[in-house]
């Protein structure tokens, strides 16, 4: 990938719902899928106030003719037009992704969404559907995945470095909600809006990603039962949570542990994700990226380093830059983008081989999300118990 060579023919035609000016998201999605030019920026529905979401697409060089007042009435110009576009990414609350993907795969549209991907797994269930049915993906962005060293983890516990795994031990747990912040800001209130975020607040807007890079790393991890206890110590947000503690059994008989939370006063972001197995450890943290600890148990304790020869094959395919110079969340996210692309081209050419070798957060990624926050609120809900995974 260090190359930098165009893999495609001709960049896939592509429209933003959402991320508009204000969104706190849509930037790091255009700098992503536009960065390897496997995407071209053709349209959008960029704001709720369409003047509003005019004038920031001609701003970014959309055809004023493309900038469109809502989604409904973009999807159904574009499939008019020859050139019309063939993926969408959906970057709004969370309350309007469901309607909004069902009607992009219903155009035939290639779909990229920001979690959660639905409420329900019903839902969830119900686009997996659409999306086999119109031979469509839909990419889910579960950006830190794209980060070079979560491959090397995936590689290492296959290999057996680790031993049998016995422990996953993660968690997502800044400080930043640790007061009420959004009283006064917009873009954080309807995260603890139940109308529009949904049954969670941290379970699924920061313990997920966690829970998806566990999955990454440990594919074959399956989930028995879990144990949720969740918290609202700012109580404006109730029932919505700022904090809760996950517990989970594996049919393996591994153990999993998930802390999320938002008011871990002073934390900057605390995303950590450990692996203990019967003869070593591995340990990524987001805030140190670049890093993988590699921890065997009565030797020296190890920094594999992003961007080294020593690692496996399938991690340097992820290199943009030399060891040395480090790369973060923009370089994981457009790591993600480039793999949709990717992704998409082989399903519109019918090429099941080369899909099939291609690793990214798909529906079924944003299927588990969804069935894992739903099972956390009914075992928090009734209590604190242990609830059978569903």
């Amino acid at each position: 990938m260090i190359n930098g060579e165009m893999q495609l023919n001709a960049p896939i035609r592509w429209a933003m719902v959402g991320g508009g000016r204000s969104s706190q998201i849509g930037y790091i999605h255009r700098s992503a899928a536009l960065r390897d030019s496997s995407f071209q920026l053709v349209a959008g529905a960029f704001d709720i106030d369409a003047e509003a979401g005019r004038q920031f697409g001609i701003r970014l060089g959309v055809a004023a003719d493309r900038c469109y007042p809502d989604y409904k009435a973009m999807f159904e110009a574009e499939a008019r037009r020859a050139d019309g576009i063939r993926a969408v990414s959906v970057a709004t609350p969370n309350g309007t992704h469901f309607e909004i993907c069902k009607a992009a795969l219903l155009a035939g549209l290639h779909v990229v969404c920001e979690k959660p991907l639905c409420f329900t797994t019903a839902e969830a269930n119900a686009l997996l559907a659409l999306a086999r049915q119109a031979r469509k993906i839909v990419g889910v962005t579960y950006g830190y995945a794209g980060h070079q060293l979560i491959e090397q983890a995936r590689q290492m516990i296959a290999r057996g470095d680790l031993g049998e795994v016995r422990i996953v031990n993660m968690q997502f747990a800044h400080g930043f909600h640790s007061a009420a912040a959004e009283a006064d800001n917009p873009s954080a209130k309807w995260r603890v809006d139940p109308k529009i975020a949904g049954p969670s607040y941290v379970l699924g807007d920061i313990g997920t990603h966690p829970l998806y890079l566990s999955e990454v790393m440990l594919p074959d991890l399956k989930i028995e039962s879990l144990l949720c206890t969740r918290q609202s110590f700012i109580q404006s947000r109730a029932p919505l949570e700022d904090n809760a503690f996950t517990i989970m059994k594996y049919t393996s008989g591994a153990i999993g542990y998930v802390w999320s939370c938002a008011v871990n006063a002073g934390s900057m972001h605390g995303q950590k994700i450990r692996v203990i197995g019967s003869r070593a450890s591995l340990e990524w943290w987001d805030e140190r990226p670049n890093q993988l600890s590699y921890e065997v148990q009565g030797q020296p304790a190890q920094i594999l380093e992003r961007g080294m020869g020593y690692l496996h094959a399938r991690a340097i395919e992820d290199d943009r830059i030399g060891a040395g110079h480090p790369e973060g969340l923009f370089e994981a996210w457009s790591n993600l983008y480039y793999r949709y692309a990717l992704a998409i081209d082989a399903t519109d050419r019918g090429d099941a081989q080369a899909l099939r070798e291609i690793r990214y957060p798909d529906i079924h990624a944003g299927i588990d999300g969804v069935r894992w926050v739903e099972n956390c609120v009914r075992s928090a809900d009734n209590g604190g118990i242990w609830v059978k995974y569903t």
